[in-house]
């Protein structure tokens, strides 16, 4: 006898924006992007719209649908971070003037699914929370902002519902080389799902092709 269903649909969303920053953490001080958008960035868009304990999204491809652009700026940046043991934060003591290299009029499609986890209650089921993710796109609605790598770069989104077509990707086929596929955290103590990358969290990497405009994540091999 089969159990209950624990991975959803493939859910289509397309995502687009003035510019975005998909930070290559090799890049110590100025801000440099990947090419194309990250599978943790695509995670983090949809975990915006919808994001529970129950559940666990899976980026499956990523469809690049306009040319990649690139624009330098120059942006201020503050050099510390708030933490418990200050007593605050005097901006104009800590501003630092920084390049960037970011891309611009960005859009793409992500393809992902997501599957149930072990925090999954009785009342719990995939189909419950498709409705529900579907519900929360086709209206707009986000626990927060979603953005292209970096906060100030937000992003729209428009679910691709099941009878319409997905956007073309770009005819474009390139070696993207390494890229950042996600951060592994060890540690367990992710009570708030606020991912700081201190103890216990290191970045882990894929070998990155674009093949006609599409990133296929499906059975790729990941390293940290």
């Amino acid at each position: 006898m089969d159990g209950p269903v624990r991975r959803s649909k493939t859910i289509l969303l397309k995502v687009w924006g003035d510019n975005a920053c998909f930070t290559r953490p090799e890049m110590k001080v100025e801000r440099v992007s990947y090419d194309v958008m990250t599978p943790s960035a695509a995670r983090g868009v949809l975990e915006a719209i919808l994001w529970k304990p129950a559940i666990q999204w899976q980026v499956e491809q990523i469809d690049v649908l306009n040319p990649i652009r690139w624009e330098s700026v120059r942006r201020n940046e503050v050099g510390a971070q708030m933490s418990s043991r200050t007593n605050g934060l005097f901006i104009e003591d800590q501003r630092q003037q920084r390049a960037g290299l970011f891309l611009r009029e960005v859009a793409y499609t992500i393809h992902a699914h997501f599957t149930m986890t072990d925090k999954a209650g009785p009342e719990d089921n995939v189909i419950k929370f498709e409705e529900m993710f579907v519900r929360r796109a086709e209206k707009g609605q986000c626990f927060h902002r979603p953005y292209l790598g970096c906060r100030e770069f937000s992003a729209h989104f428009k679910l691709v519902l099941p009878d319409e077509q997905a956007l073309e990707p770009r005819s474009e086929t390139r070696d993207l080389g390494w890229m950042l596929f996600d951060m592994v955290h060890d540690n367990k103590a992710d009570k708030d799902h606020v991912h700081s990358c201190t103890e216990g969290c290191r970045p882990s990497f894929f070998k990155a092709v674009m093949e006609n405009g599409k990133i296929d994540l499906r059975g790729i091999e990941v390293r940290s």
